[in-house]
């Protein structure tokens, strides 16, 4: 990096320098790790003496809970970092959210879900970017799409692929009855401009229309907004939060070199699975949770099992467990057959 010409190829580096980035903070992270464990050992030593003398000061006890604690904070990160072994999980993702069948109710599942992982992020230091949000007739959204910055962004967020369902007493109902509500959670990785994707303009059905989310006059009296159809696989993409045509284009082309790429991924998987004779099933349009608010209150993934009762806590973001033991499961080849 420290080279004369290194910046004369923007692109590689660009490449190497978050390499770079990453790299220290993980060299960061251990720095401190052991610099905690170090203190830790002074302070049992400490402990050891004043536990013989019989005199264990309360200062000695909290400061040893408050390293041991930090300590295991520490490890738990590095413990995550094990489990992130595809190539594309250590970078960013973006992720689209889309109701299912059932108008209103699904709708304003939708918007829940969003506003569950907007505060997920928020929670692990991620930036993140609304790229397109489409509001329901009634309430909701009818979709939305958005871009997640930050270390493993992919590697976490593929945990949550699926289709998530709530079951709750309508607040859409006069006659407060039970209602089941789907929506669908799709994650794409965000594709290094220097990967080779072949993607043909023949191929391609670019559509304008207007904006119809918030974003002041301008993209209310322009077509800004854009939609792009792969026709060969059918995969759709659309970018409506730049100010400008152009810029959302180049969004929506960034969105579909990724879904293009995770699609060659996922071929090469199943033929892998192929040759070695396994059933493997990707399937990852199934149902993957139940989030449950009557007539019980339970949060329950249906591939490891792993469950919360307190349902208000992770729709406000605390989703770390549940992605946790996915990824535990699937890294030791424990993971059920999704549900």
């Amino acid at each position: 990096m420290h080279a004369p010409d290194f910046w004369d190829d923007q692109g590689i580096a660009q490449k190497v320098s978050t390499q770079y980035s990453r790299v220290k903070h993980r060299h960061d992270q251990y720095q401190e790790l052991a610099s905690l464990v170090e203190d830790m050992e002074v302070l049992l030593e400490l402990a050891a003496e004043e536990e013989q003398d019989e005199s264990l000061s309360p200062e000695t006890a909290e400061e040893l809970e408050r390293v041991a604690a930090a300590a295991a904070r520490d490890l738990d990160a590095f413990e995550e970092q094990r489990l992130f072994n595809g190539e594309l999980d250590s970078g960013e993702a973006i992720v689209s959210i889309h109701p299912g069948a059932g108008g209103t109710e699904s709708q304003d599942w939708a918007e829940m879900l969003l506003r569950m992982y907007l505060r997920w992020a928020q929670r692990r230091g991620f930036d993140v970017e609304i790229n397109e949000a489409t509001e329901g007739d009634e309430a909701g959204l009818k979709s939305a799409t958005f871009t997640v910055h930050g270390e493993n962004a992919y590697g976490l967020l593929a945990a949550e692929r699926g289709v998530h369902r709530l079951v709750r007493i309508s607040p859409f109902d006069s006659a407060n009855r039970r209602h089941t509500s789907f929506a669908s959670f799709d994650v794409t990785p965000v594709v290094d401009e220097t990967v080779a994707i072949d993607i043909d303009e023949k191929d391609l059905r670019v559509e304008t229309y207007r904006s119809s989310g918030a974003g002041g006059q301008h993209v209310n009296k322009t077509d800004s907004a854009v939609r792009i159809t792969h026709i060969p696989t059918r995969t759709v993409v659309q970018c409506q939060n730049e100010r400008s045509q152009i810029q959302n284009r180049e969004t929506a082309m960034r969105m579909l070199r990724g879904k293009l790429l995770l699609l060659e991924y996922e071929r090469r998987e199943q033929e892998m699975a192929k040759e070695k004779g396994e059933q493997k099933e990707i399937g990852w349009g199934s149902q993957i949770r139940s989030y449950v608010l009557a007539p019980y209150t339970m949060v329950k993934d249906h591939r490891t099992l792993y469950e919360k009762g307190n349902v208000e806590a992770v729709l406000d973001g605390d989703l770390d467990g549940f992605i946790r033991e996915y990824l535990l499961q699937r890294t030791s080849g424990k993971l059920r057959g999704q549900g």
